[in-house]
């Protein structure tokens, strides 16, 4: 197993029920936070980190994401046609040349471990990071799982992207215990599926990334179907934690829940005012809103 990351897991069969009416037809994925869709930025962010080889664990009703990572032909033809050439030099740029996109279907919606396995013949006998896209990660620097896999190249074991969160919504989180619970790599003694808050072994909450060795995919085939028939991602990670170290780790940026409308809305308009094109405008429309709501 080398040290170096080049294969990223993207889970994407939800159904995106929060968002419906919006996600009956269309993926949750594919919503635009600004210009671009939250796949994106997760795909970016593993290419930034010099993965090459890109896996989406899909559904039925996911075929506008492999039409978004696809050449269109028809349509660069009429960028070039109408002298469009930046937004032509985007839709070119969206992967690079010598990245990889792997589909693979999960027939059964059996939750994040489930889906994690359905990777395995894509993965083969290397780590890989997992980036769930509803958490979308924004750092002006490095981003998540760059500095992770910069933390993998010096440990080659696996590691969980953790930040605080409120101890009353401990049940809405893998909690995890570690010592060291300020070091920004602190080894894991344990970890808990969305533990009630007087439960829970500290406030330190994992969120959607993941560098992980192979060897979780021997847990995951043993792990037994929990709630709702779902094979539970945190169940296995207990479970390998018995056999190799795992890790909490820092991450340095600021995290968006855009599995929630409110905190779609948030990453819309944080990532909006961090635009010199668009901060001008949203800036006086808020200021406008802001009076309006005075008065």
């Amino acid at each position: 197993m080398t040290s170096r990351l080049r294969k990223a897991v993207f889970p994407v069969a939800g159904l995106g029920t929060r968002f419906l009416p919006a996600t009956k037809a269309m993926p949750k994925e594919m919503l635009p936070v600004v210009d671009k869709p939250i796949i994106q930025y997760a795909v970016e962010e593993a290419l930034e980190a010099g993965i090459r080889d890109l896996i989406f664990i899909t559904g039925r009703t996911k075929r506008a994401i492999e039409d978004h990572f696809d050449h269109s032909p028809e349509l660069e033809h009429e960028l070039a046609q109408r002298n469009k050439h930046q937004l032509l030099e985007q839709l070119q740029g969206l992967l690079p040349g010598d990245a990889h996109c792997i589909y693979i279907r999960q027939s059964e919606p059996l939750g994040l471990g489930h889906a994690v396995l359905c990777a395995r013949p894509a993965v083969g006998d290397n780590a890989f990071a997992v980036l769930l896209p509803d958490d979308l990660i924004h750092n002006p620097g490095s981003g998540c799982v760059k500095q992770m896999a910069q933390a993998f190249q010096e440990r080659a074991e696996s590691l969980i992207a953790v930040e605080e969160v409120a101890p009353e919504d401990t049940d809405k989180y893998g909690i995890v215990s570690c010592a060291g619970n300020s070091d920004t790599v602190a080894r894991i003694d344990a970890i808990v599926e969305k533990p009630r808050p007087e439960m829970a072994p500290s406030s330190l909450g994992v969120v959607g990334r993941y560098v992980l060795t192979p060897g979780i995919f021997a847990e995951l085939e043993q792990t037994s179907h929990g709630a709702g028939g779902e094979i539970q991602l945190t169940d296995a990670i207990s479970a390998l934690l018995k056999k190799e170290s795992v890790h909490a780790y820092r991450f340095s940026g600021r995290r968006f829940d855009c599995g929630s409308k409110s905190g779609f809305l948030e990453a819309t308009l944080r990532l909006a005012l961090d635009r010199p094109d668009l901060a001008p405008d949203l800036k006086a429309l808020l200021r406008d809103l802001q009076a309006t709501a005075k008065s």
